[in-house]
């Protein structure tokens, strides 16, 4: 049996480029998954993806030519159909056996397995021809295509006229190699041959025939002018990158998505220096960035402080002697951008974001909600009332809900500027510059730029308490006014992203340490709705959910996690220091005892009818086991709940470990549902004040196994 290593090519015409990336790796993949499930490949098999604008190919070692042939049980039918009473083969049986190649006497080496009939037969490993034609159909199938398209091929004369295909971009050519052996599959009206194309420009000839799959790569390099690898091809673009900004003293900007898709759009990189006027270096740095890596696909240059300058790089697909006209071309075309958006910053600045306000009143929000400009009265309403809390809590002067407010007022101005309306992702940045220029208070502008974060898992809070105000409002406002209106995620599907905000929402009452209560913040922003407390406490649940995903994403266990949150504490601040406090609980001798004990302590209250009082009749105290257990409470609960409100959550769980003994001998030797319905009574109230004790930090019966 023949093994040697495999290669696969795809021609094509230029590929996505947001796409490219992943379409190589399924591609790649794919073929692999379905040769090995066809029993092709080997143990040690490697699969190399490669993927350039008009190309996917894979390169896989130590392919069979033919897979192993195997032992395998085929099933045949019941077994009252196959035999009759005495066992004799049915003319059914003898027929299934004959399509199976097998004589009557295989029916002595038949299997009943509850009442069905199975054979062992031996089933002929698939050729590479027929596992290759199945694993290309199922790569092809699985490819991650972001919009199909159709077109025809010209059919040869077994066909003729033309044939429809359906394929992310027209196939131009197939290759299948086995070692140096064409493979004759075929696919999207290709059959496969052993030639390809190389650079469209820079190629040393037209058609390029590969010698054997293990030459492809460089083949292409040397005669087709190709980086086929995606990786590589990527290594020596962010290589040439930073080699050329040294030379200028200076450092590309850092956007690996940008360098992903650039490495989508070259086959062979040759990275060029170009430059702009000064003058349009008194736009702000984020409007040039954006419309250069966006519309032009360049990498601008930033100086040692981060600082635009008026350079930047251009990764260019072809390798001319006289790279002059292409960096010029290039000059010429970024230029128009940066006069537009230097045309826009002048035009915005003529007018203050205050007078802008009242454009809000004309951009739709939500049909249910009204426009952005009465979303704004609520988020300033809703700012105003957390920045209030916020001082009364004694964590800023009153100067806070005053700022807070303007913030919240101006936050969306930027909006119906023209800046923003040409480059959405700079909301909020535009802001900022314009409050700036007007010479308004740094925190209020700042907290213009800051009232989106954080905008995605990781990103920064926002930067002072201004912004914390306007952004926690901002968030709670969408996310209250859309549940109120049945705007829910379900499932995968959450178009506005309620998700994330409610993340938000977590992120800074915990990280930024507010001591709000979390169910009063919504019941507050509820009545700018007038949602009920079914909405209200649907939030609440969604809230919980997704910070008990983010806590176990953390690495918190689940039992962990489940213990604090049942709790449902009021302030997220807290959680943090208890689920702290419950880890390190966890690690005492005495902690998985101490859980059980808990755990059976509220199966028992919850058997109880009536309600029971955590409260003891000394003189009802007969077992010593009970007397001690209440002598060892009356200390541990003074000491425990000292350490709780002083918010040493640690110290309030580790103190609980001296009832560990007391509790173990009052479960073995006293019998709580006496007979005597005072004894009971008292004995039942001795167990609700354990409870109380053992569950102030989280409810300890969740560590139980």
């Amino acid at each position: 049996m023949s093994v040697k290593n495999l290669l696969i090519e795809l021609f094509v015409e230029e590929l996505p480029p947001k796409a490219l990336n992943k379409l190589g790796e399924s591609f790649s993949s794919s073929l692999f998954d379905s040769l090995k499930a066809q029993g092709l490949t080997a143990e040690n098999s490697i699969v190399t993806a490669y993927a350039t604008p008009r190309r996917l190919a894979a390169h896989i070692t130590a392919i069979s030519e033919k897979g192993a042939d195997k032992q395998i049980s085929q099933k045949l039918m019941p077994a009252n159909v196959g035999l009759d009473a005495n066992g004799n083969a049915s003319l059914a049986l003898l027929k299934k056996l004959q399509v199976l190649g097998a004589g009557e006497s295989a029916v002595s080496q038949l299997k009943n397995e509850n009442n069905v009939l199975f054979l062992d037969v031996l089933q002929a490993g698939a050729s590479l021809k027929d596992a290759l034609q199945k694993a290309i159909e199922e790569a092809l199938a699985k490819l991650p295509i972001p919009k199909v398209m159709t077109y025809q091929l010209h059919s040869n004369t077994d066909n003729p006229g033309w044939e429809s295909v359906k394929f992310v971009r027209p196939a131009h050519s197939l290759v299948a190699l086995h070692g140096e052996t064409i493979v004759p599959v075929n696919t999207l009206g290709l059959n496969a041959s052993n030639t390809t194309q190389g650079h469209r420009f820079e190629a040393k000839q037209p058609l390029i025939t590969i010698n054997n799959a293990d030459s492809y790569e460089k083949q292409l390099l040397d005669d087709g002018a190709v980086i086929a690898s995606f990786v590589s091809r990527k290594a020596e673009i962010a290589r040439q990158l930073n080699a050329a900004a040294a030379k200028q003293n200076l450092k590309p900007i850092e956007d690996d998505a940008l360098l992903d898709e650039v490495t989508a759009l070259v086959e062979r990189p040759n990275v060029l220096l170009g430059q702009f006027e000064e003058i349009y270096l008194e736009v702000p740095q984020e409007c040039l960035i954006l419309t250069m890596k966006a519309n032009q696909k360049y990498f601008p240059l930033l100086d040692a402080n981060n600082k635009l300058t008026n350079k930047f790089l251009i990764v260019s697909n072809i390798n001319p002697a006289d790279p002059s006209a292409v960096i010029g071309g290039n000059e010429r075309v970024v230029r128009p951008r940066l006069a537009d958006a230097k045309f826009f910053f002048d035009q915005d600045r003529k007018k203050t974001l205050e007078s802008r306000i009242a454009g809000l009143d004309k951009v739709v929000y939500h049909n249910k909600l009204g426009s952005q400009g009465e979303r704004n009265q609520r988020v300033v309403k809703i700012a105003g009332q957390i920045a209030s809390s916020i001082v009364t809590s004694k964590l800023a002067d009153t100067s806070l809900i005053v700022k807070a407010e303007l913030a919240a007022k101006l936050s969306k101005a930027d909006l119906v500027t023209d800046m923003v309306s040409e480059f959405p992702e700079l909301q909020g940045i535009m802001g900022r510059y314009y409050a700036q220029q007007e010479g308004l208070d740094n925190d209020v502008a700042f907290a213009i730029e800051d009232h989106y974060k954080p905008r995605f898992a990781g990103d920064d809070l926002p930067r002072n308490q201004v912004g914390i105000c306007v952004a926690l409002a901002d968030k709670l406002e969408t996310l209250v006014g859309l549940f109120s209106i049945g705007e829910k995620p379900t499932g995968d599907k959450d178009p506005f992203a309620l998700r994330r905000q409610a993340l938000g929402i977590i992120r800074m009452l915990i990280d930024a340490k507010l001591p709000f209560s979390f169910g009063a913040l919504v019941e507050g922003v509820a009545k700018h709705f007038d949602s009920n407390q079914a909405v209200v406490s649907a939030i609440q649940e969604f809230c919980f959910d997704r910070l008990s995903v983010n806590l176990r994403d953390q690495g918190a266990s689940p039992q962990e996690v489940e213990a604090v949150l049942s709790l449902a504490p009021d302030k997220l601040s807290e959680i943090p220091p208890k689920l702290e406090a419950v880890r390190s609980f966890s690690t005492l001798a005495e902690a998985p005892a101490l859980a059980a004990a808990n755990k059976r302590v509220g199966n028992i209250l919850k058997k109880v009818e009536d309600e029971v009082k955590a409260e003891v009749n000394t003189g009802l105290l007969q077992e010593p086991a009970e007397i001690a257990l209440n002598a060892a409470l009356s200390k541990v609960k003074p000491e425990a709940d000292k350490l709780f409100e002083s918010g040493d959550y640690t110290g309030s769980l580790k103190a609980l470990a001296a009832l560990k003994s007391p509790v173990d001998d009052f479960f073995d030797n006293v019998m709580v549902n006496a007979d005597d319905a005072a004894l009971k009574t008292n004995r039942l109230g001795l167990l609700a004040i354990l409870h109380q004790t053992m569950n102030r930090v989280a409810d300890l019966s969740k560590l139980a196994n």
